[in-house]
């Protein structure tokens, strides 16, 4: 799952939890929210920290030495 649907996850369960107003019996809607809310912030960290690990870090910019000046000496 990919950062996108983490976040998905995180809206979904903040609304559940704090925009809803549903009862059921046997059913905790706020209580699906919270847990929606935690596994989407728990599957942000994962993807945080295993992009920090692939990105590659970028390599030295290549300096090319100037060409050597030939010198030609002409005697007259």
């Amino acid at each position: 799952m990919g950062l996108g649907g983490c976040i998905l996850m995180v809206a979904i369960g903040g609304i559940l939890t704090f925009a809803t107003d549903w009862n059921s019996s046997g059913f905790n809607v706020h209580l699906v929210g919270l847990i929606l809310m935690a596994v989407g912030f728990i599957g942000m960290a994962a993807y945080v920290s295993v992009y920090k690990r692939r990105r590659v870090t970028a390599a030295p910019p290549v300096v090319e030495e100037p060409a050597p000046h030939h010198r030609h000496h002409y005697e007259m």
